[in-house]
C-alpha cells in the first residue's frame, strides 16, 4: 500500500513539473504575441494579464489542472487510483489540439503552430500520460 502511494504521488509530481513546464512556455508565447502589439510589459503586469484578460484566459484550464494536482497531492486522505485516471482523462483531453474545436483547442493548436518548444513539451507530456496510467 505505502509503495503504491509513493508511485501515485510521484506520477502526480512528474504530470505537474511538465504541465508547469509547458503552461510557462504557452504564458511566454502569448506574452510574445501581446507585446508585439501593446509594448513591453513587466512581470507584475504579465500576472495581472494572465489573470484578467480575456487574451490569457485560456489557460486558466491549465491552471486549474495544475491546481487539482496540487489538492490531490497534499490531501491527507489516499488518492483513489480512479481519481488519478480521471484526471489523466481530463489533461489527455484538455491536450488535444483542434483547429476547430473549443477555445482552449484552438489556441493550443496554434500555440503548438508558432512554437517547437512548445511542441516537444506537449510531446514530453503525453508520453507520460500514456506510458505511466498503470496504477
Amino acid at each position: 500500500m505505502l509503495k503504491h502511494r509513493i508511485t501515485q504521488h510521484q506520477l502526480l509530481t512528474d504530470i505537474r513539473i511538465k504541465l508547469l513546464h509547458l503552461h510557462k512556455l504557452l504564458l511566454d508565447t502569448e506574452r510574445i504575441r501581446y507585446e508585439q502589439v501593446h509594448g513591453r510589459v513587466s512581470q507584475g503586469e504579465l500576472l495581472q494579464l494572465a489573470i484578467d484578460s480575456d487574451r490569457f484566459a485560456w489557460l486558466h484550464r491549465l491552471s486549474e489542472s495544475i491546481v487539482q494536482i496540487d489538492e490531490l497531492i497534499h490531501s491527507d486522505e489516499p488518492i483513489a487510483s480512479e481519481a488519478i485516471a480521471a484526471l489523466i482523462a481530463d489533461i489527455r483531453i484538455l491536450l488535444t489540439p483542434d483547429e476547430a474545436g473549443n477555445d482552449f483547442a484552438v489556441k493550443y493548436d496554434a500555440a503548438l503552430q508558432r512554437n517547437p518548444d512548445v511542441v516537444l513539451a506537449h510531446a514530453d507530456l503525453v508520453t507520460l500520460l500514456a506510458t505511466k496510467i498503470q496504477l
